[in-house]
């Protein structure tokens, strides 16, 4: 996934339509058609400025708050959390681009901020996106195999198993990213005196098509399917229970399944139409160019709202994690008042239901 989406909306902003073309050709031929709009891009531009402040604001909020109580919680009697905490900081992190990206938008794409920091930010960018995608992942496994397979067992070996996975899932994350941001460049418009922060493939048709299929399968089409078939397999497996909190918390397992697919399908589908029209399956067309130009962000935006919804599907439902989130509050402020020791006293001990819902056997 990568802003450069965003400079496809702000090059329409200068020339009325860019189409690549020419099928016969090793390298792609570009055609410009005129193709006017009927509505208009400024109101789209600041739409989409305002909706990336509005995830911006969230995300930073939430993602902070969820960072901050997991490492004072330090919760040394399972480490099943270190997902939650890398997805935090995953989340945080590409929410925390956000603000750059934006003020080239305002700047009708103008981008003040040189080539190093282009490739910069978008690989800040792209590599917490995609880790995000891989510790949702990550965790349905691991939530299922806690329960299905070992229990409440906590070994030496679970731990270092959980870390390591980590650090590949950062380094996998990093590998997927970087063959797009190294072409990317702060690039001196044709059509007018602003700069934009934009790819410059060699092979330009070649290149857009295969990462943006790389995007499809590492973002959507083998995440999604582990993510669902796991959950279901976990909501399976705490079917037999009578315990009416394992019957709430396969709700919340569907809840992480629908909230992924109603996220990332809408991107992902509208990026496979584009990726289509490259290739000339699908004809050119003005009602498909304005339909790509404007879905393409929207369902961008959508996608990254994510990072807003995770804190709270994975962290404020969490009985566990709100007991936490109060008592580092009551720590930092009522130390000397006794009622942190009364809340620990009076506190319903953890079972291995809360794997599911307090994140410790479902892998979390």
């Amino acid at each position: 996934m990568s802003f450069g989406d965003l400079t496809e909306l702000l090059d329409i902003l200068e020339e009325l339509n860019i189409t690549i073309h020419d099928e016969n050709e090793s390298v792609s031929h570009v055609e410009t058609e005129l193709c006017p709009y009927s509505f208009s891009l400024n109101a789209v531009l600041y739409s989409m400025s305002v909706m990336y402040i509005f995830i911006f604001l969230i995300g930073l909020a939430a993602n902070t708050v969820v960072v901050w109580v997991n490492l004072r919680a330090g919760r040394d009697r399972y480490e099943t959390h270190l997902y939650i905490l890398n997805l935090a900081i995953a989340d945080l992190c590409v929410v925390a681009t956000l603000p750059v990206w934006v003020s080239s938008l305002l700047q009708h794409g103008n981008w003040p901020f040189g080539g190093a920091m282009c490739k910069i930010m978008h690989l800040v960018f792209s590599v917490n996106l995609f880790s995000s995608i891989f510790f949702l992942t990550c965790m349905s496994v691991d939530r299922y195999l806690s329960v299905a397979l070992f229990g409440d067992s906590n070994s030496r070996r679970k731990k270092i198993m959980r870390r390591l996975i980590c650090v590949l899932v950062w380094l996998l994350a990093l590998a997927a990213s970087l063959p797009e941001s190294y072409f990317l460049d702060a690039v001196k418009s044709s059509h007018s005196e602003h700069t934009q922060c934009k790819s410059t493939y060699p092979g330009e048709r070649e290149w857009t098509v295969g990462i943006q299929l790389s995007f499809m399968v590492l973002g959507f089409a083998i995440p999604f399917p582990i993510i669902c078939l796991f959950y279901i397999l976990l909501a399976r497996a705490l079917s037999s229970s009578t315990d009416p909190e394992r019957r709430i918390s396969r709700k919340i397992i569907f809840t992480y399944i629908m909230v992924f697919l109603i996220c990332w399908l809408p991107y992902h589908g509208v990026l496979l139409v584009e990726t289509l029209a490259i290739l000339n399956v699908l004809p050119f067309s003005c009602r498909l160019d304005h339909f790509l130009s404007v879905a393409l962000q929207l369902t961008q935006c959508l996608s990254l709202v994510h990072c807003c919804i995770n804190p709270v599907i994975y962290n404020f439902i969490n009985k566990n994690y709100r007991y936490d989130l109060m008592k580092a509050f009551i720590f930092k402020y009522s130390t000397k008042t006794g009622l942190a020791k009364l809340i620990d006293a009076s506190r319903v001990s953890e079972t291995e239901y809360s794997a599911v819902d307090n994140h410790a056997p479902l892998g979390m």
